[in-house]
């Protein structure tokens, strides 16, 4: 079997990679969203709207003091 990030033979205490550097890339790769499912649901839209609508709205206030 073959790392599925580099091609090269796995190692079993790697199991699927060969490498904690690849292991660590597929962990990158999940954080990052390379991995995320497209969705078509009108609900995640909205949520998704929303969410992007709030970021936008709170780069727009000045920082307050603590």
């Amino acid at each position: 079997m073959s790392c599925p990030i580099c091609g090269n033979d796995m190692l079993p205490e790697m199991r699927p990679f060969c490498s904690k550097r690849c292991a660590d890339r597929d962990l990158a790769r999940w954080f990052n969203g390379s991995y995320a499912v497209p969705s078509n649901n009108p609900e995640d839209i909205d949520a998704l709207e929303e969410a992007l609508d709030q970021a936008a709205r709170d780069q727009q206030r000045p920082d307050k003091p603590h």
